[in-house]
């Protein structure tokens, strides 16, 4: 944790000599801010909050590197307020009471209001959020958080009902090179496009990275080769446990059920390039086998299970090939949800149903007792009915409603699925009507 002024909290002091160029090349002014147009333009809502003159509570949700500390920071500035600093990965309720004390110190000796900055903020849990929320009210302090995982999810609903968020975006290539224009560094075009690359959208990655290059060469042109052979090798930026995870394998999911091979295979592999679990997503190609295609067309289920194994036997990178397979395959094959669609409607159904005894007539009779009781007794064996089928059976207890909850398509096998029970429920009609 950090008390008092920071950088830019009300202090116009430049950057040390020794700061990391990203903290040396930190803006001063919101024109000076790289990105987040649509927040910072003329006119928009977060430029609109500078100019009011009156700080709010606010979340900045964004990823890594998209300016949330510098605009925290700014805001400082903008309205002479004291910067009060508080990671939620190191701090701890002590460390948010020693910070309201500092915010009512200053409040009482200078009359100046605090932004009470808190980093990662989704990482407090309930509790710890909750203890700001007097003092939110109170006005001692303007609340500003930073996160990287969805605030709806993260942020409990009493504080996020105080503060507005906005929502900040990796920085585009244009950005990052308007970026890179403000470094005092030669640079030929393949190495601008690397460093592009491997920034992927983080400003701080990239300024990190330029003081990496220019620490090994600090004179002459660098080019593309030296950039690669300098960087360690590029994994795209990928939490395995938060909102890009889930986004990204929401986007796989979602192309293989809109039968799209190309983006199913581009977001497979954007996983696994990105350092995803292959069985986690062998997992869910098996589960969009059996949720989205279904009884289209069997073989699916079948196809997505051999590739998760083999891809236990082959490991990387031999057994990724054959979940590409696989995808690719999902993609393409005919679709229904009609199974998933049955299976939650009979589970909604039960769950909220009563416990129903099964029929006499379809219960096992393994001793005499059952027998005479008579568990079993008028059971037609379908086998020895015509086409195997007893035809005006019923399967369900008495009293039971009549459900249709598997709806086959036309599509795929599940067609000729669909024919088939049209006319068993054709011939069951038929021997109720008659009993009737």
């Amino acid at each position: 944790m950090s008390l008092g002024t920071d950088l830019f909290g009300g202090s116009k002091h430049p950057a040390s000599p020794v700061a990391p160029l990203a903290e040396k090349l930190r803006p001063r002014t919101l024109d000076d801010v790289v990105g987040q147009k649509h927040l910072l333009g003329p006119g928009k809502p977060l430029r609109a909050a500078f100019e009011s003159g009156k700080p709010h509570s606010m979340i900045l949700w964004g990823p890594p590197g998209s300016g949330k500390t510098t605009l925290a920071r700014l805001m400082a500035q903008t309205f002479d307020a004291e910067f009060i600093s508080l990671s939620a990965v190191l701090s701890g309720i002590k460390d948010i009471r020693d910070a309201v004390q500092a915010a009512e110190q200053t409040l009482a000796s200078s009359g100046r209001r605090t932004i009470l900055f808190v980093d990662e903020v989704h990482r407090f849990n309930k509790g710890q959020q909750d203890a700001f929320l007097p003092f939110v009210e109170g006005g001692l302090f303007t609340f500003v958080g930073a996160t990287t995982e969805n605030p709806s999810f993260e942020v409990n609903s009493a504080l996020l009902s105080r503060a507005t968020v906005y929502v900040l975006e990796s920085l585009s290539e244009s950005d990052l090179l308007n970026l890179l224009s403000r470094i005092e560094i030669k640079l030929d075009e393949g190495a601008r496009a690397r460093l592009v690359g491997f920034a992927d959208g983080d400003a701080r990655r990239l300024l990190n990275a330029v003081e990496i290059l220019t620490n090994v060469k600090p004179d002459g042109l660098i080019d593309g080769a030296f950039v690669e052979d300098t960087l360690a090798k590029n994994l795209r930026r990928f939490d395995k446990g938060g909102d890009q995870f889930y986004d990204q394998i929401s986007a796989l999911h979602k192309s293989v059920r809109g039968s799209d091979p190309d983006a199913s295979l581009y977001w497979l592999l954007r996983m696994l390039d990105g350092g995803a679990d292959p069985l986690y997503l062998a997992r869910r190609i098996v589960r969009m086998a059996v949720e989205d295609v279904g009884l289209a067309d069997p073989r699916a289920l079948r196809l997505a299970l051999d590739a998760t194994e083999t891809y236990e036997r082959l490991g990387s990178p031999e057994g990724e090939l054959a979940l590409a397979e696989a995808v690719l395959y999902m993609a393409v094959a005919a679709k229904s949800n009609a199974v998933y669609a049955a299976y939650n409607s009979a589970r909604a159904f039960i769950s909220q149903d009563g416990t129903r005894p099964v029929p006499p007539h379809i219960r096992n009779a393994p001793t005499r007792l059952m027998k005479d009781l008579g568990y079993g007794k008028d059971y037609r064996y379908a086998h020895d009915e015509a086409d195997a089928f007893a035809a005006g059976e019923n399967y369900f207890p008495e009293g039971m409603p009549e459900v249709g909850w598997y709806r086959p398509t036309e599509r795929g096998l599940e067609g000729k699925i669909r024919e088939k029970l049209d006319e068993l429920r054709r011939r069951n009609d038929e021997v109720r009507k008659k009993r009737k």
